[in-house]
C-alpha cells in the first residue's frame, strides 16, 4: 500500500498543546491539527519583484509574497504556490502608528478587510505589533500580538494579551543561504492555527522593517 504524504508535512511531534478552538483568520483550510514547520526564504539579491517564498520542510513552495514596490502604495500580494491570490497586504498612508490592512484576494475594499496590524508605538527597539479583527472596531484590546526581535528573527505571535503562543520564528543559517544571499528562517505554527495568517503577519513585519531600513 502506497504511503500518502500529508500536506503540509507536520513538524516533528512535540509538546505543542492543540488549541481547543482553531484560530482561523484567513480560512479554516489553513488550520492543521498538528504543528507545521515553514521555511521563509527572503530573496535579498532579487529586487525586480522583491518577493519571498514560504516552503514546507521538504522545500515545496506553499506561498509566495509578491511586492509592488513601483506603485504608489507598497502593496504586497500573498498567493498560493500556483500564484492564486489569497490576500492583499497594504500599508495605510498618513497614519501616526504604522498600520497595515489585509484584504481578501486582490481587493482593497473595506468589506473585504480580514484584519489590521499596527505598531504599539512609533519608537520601538523591539518589535511589538497589535492585530485587530474587523469585529473589534474599538481596538481597546488586541486580538493577536507579535513581540520579539525582527533583526534576530525571533518574533512570537500570541493570542490577544495572553501568553498563549500561536507561532514562533527561529533563525536558520546555512552555507547555501550565505552564498546565495538568501535570508532563511523557520516558523513553527502551533496546531489548529491558521498558517496563512501567520505568513501574512511575517510579510507585514518584513514590510515595516524595510521601511525602517532594518533588513
Amino acid at each position: 500500500m502506497e504511503h500518502v504524504q500529508a500536506y503540509p508535512p507536520p513538524a516533528a511531534p512535540s509538546a505543542y498543546p492543540p488549541l481547543a478552538t482553531p484560530v482561523s483568520v484567513i480560512g479554516p483550510q489553513y488550520c492543521y491539527p498538528q504543528p507545521v514547520d515553514l521555511a521563509v526564504v527572503r530573496k535579498v539579491l532579487t529586487i525586480t519583484e522583491g518577493n519571498f517564498a514560504v516552503t514546507d520542510i521538504n522545500g515545496n513552495i506553499m506561498f509566495k509574497i509578491k511586492g509592488k514596490f513601483f506603485s504608489i502604495h507598497d502593496r504586497r500580494l500573498l498567493t498560493d504556490a500556483a500564484g492564486n491570490p489569497i490576500c492583499t497586504l497594504r500599508p495605510k498612508i498618513m497614519t501616526v502608528h504604522d498600520r497595515w490592512q489585509v484584504f481578501r484576494g486582490e481587493s482593497t475594499e473595506e468589506k473585504d478587510l480580514i484584519f489590521t496590524v499596527k505598531r504599539s508605538s512609533m519608537i520601538q527597539l523591539k518589535t511589538k505589533l497589535h492585530v485587530f479583527l474587523p469585529t473589534n472596531p474599538k481596538e481597546d484590546v488586541c486580538d493577536f500580538r507579535v513581540e520579539g526581535s525582527w533583526l534576530k528573527r525571533s518574533c512570537i505571535i500570541y493570542s490577544g494579551e495572553s501568553n498563549t503562543i500561536l507561532a514562533q520564528m527561529h533563525k536558520k543559517h546555512s552555507v547555501e543561504s550565505v552564498l546565495l544571499g538568501k535570508d532563511k528562517f523557520m516558523v513553527t505554527v502551533y496546531p489548529n492555527v491558521d498558517y496563512a495568517f501567520v505568513v501574512a503577519l511575517i510579510a507585514i513585519l518584513d514590510g515595516i522593517n524595510q521601511d525602517d531600513g532594518v533588513e
